[in-house]
């Protein structure tokens, strides 16, 4: 059987079938020889015995509007299980399973060229993520920029103007650069926060296989001014959590796995709260806070 890796925040995936040919978007800048142990790997099968592998608890369910599908997330005795079923009459409930400790995956889509890439990507970033969460990594939910070779995370529900400002940033900061634009993945390494680009951009196409340090988070508000300002402890998590993965929220090992991420994470890395109009003035305040007063450190790659 030929394998295909894909290296991704420093993890290796995978998968017994090229995601590239496949049409799978995003997973190109991130392809590497298949050598060593992976960490996650996916096997496409027939069809998965769901009664052997003893669903213990239904953990969350959810809408994912890239596919317009519903889903369910699950505790098995030994990993999880992700279902997922477009709301299309005659459309199949397509499972995946990963086995926890080990991180090998089996999913039951259709093996043939035809299969269903959105439901494909959507399942292997659940199952990947299960994965990041074991290693201390974290898919977060933001708009990433990238200025003076590092990255500030803009964070904030859906339609609060994360990519706008972004853009903002780009009109009107020398150099800065979009890194991804819906899932990038932050991960601890030797004491110092990374941000990394992912082969999951939501509908901006931003695949980047790079990584830099982080400078800041930056949780947005709508506002009719712009203020900034850092936050304490306390409301810096409450600031991050919500864009973390809301899926593994109602699981105690997997939520552990993240707070523990997010309390390193700023251990030495501020997050502020910005609340601003979209003008090139709020881009230019969040970048002085972010960027210049935290100070100017090279190490982009």
């Amino acid at each position: 059987m030929i394998n295909y890796d894909y290296v991704i925040a420093d993890l290796r995936l995978r998968a017994d079938r090229d995601l590239v040919e496949a049409g799978i978007r995003g997973f190109r800048p991130f392809a590497v020889e298949a050598e060593g142990e992976a960490d996650c790997c996916i096997r496409c099968v027939d069809n998965i015995d769901i009664e052997s592998l003893c669903v213990r608890r239904k953990l969350s369910t959810s809408y994912v509007a890239e596919a317009d599908a519903n889903s369910s997330f699950s505790r098995t005795k030994s990993g999880y299980m992700y279902s997922i079923q477009r709301n299309k009459l005659g459309s199949p409930m397509v499972n995946f399973y990963i086995e926890r400790e080990s991180g090998q995956v089996i999913t039951d889509i259709k093996t043939t060229d035809s299969i269903d890439v959105s439901i494909m990507r959507f399942g292997i970033w659940v199952m990947f993520g299960v994965v990041m969460a074991k290693h201390g990594a974290i898919a977060i939910h933001s708009s990433t920029i990238v200025a003076n070779g590092r990255g500030v995370l803009f964070l904030g529900e859906s339609g609060t103007g994360k990519s706008t400002h972004t853009r903002l940033w780009r009109e009107n900061i020398k150099d800065a650069k979009l890194l991804n634009d819906d899932s990038p993945i932050i991960r601890v390494v030797d004491d110092a926060l990374r941000v990394y680009g992912s082969p999951w951009s939501g509908k901006t196409p931003c695949y980047k296989n790079e990584s830099y340090p982080v400078a800041a988070f930056c949780r947005l508000a709508q506002a009719p001014e712009n203020v900034i300002m850092r936050l304490g402890t306390i409301h810096a998590i409450g600031a991050l959590l919500p864009s973390c993965p809301p899926i593994f929220a109602h699981d105690e090992y997997l939520q552990d796995c993240i707070c523990t991420t997010l309390d390193r994470a700023i251990a030495n890395t501020p997050v502020f709260r910005l609340e601003c109009l979209p003008n090139a003035d709020a881009a230019k305040l969040s970048y002085v806070s972010t960027i210049v007063l935290t100070g100017d450190v090279n190490g982009g790659r």
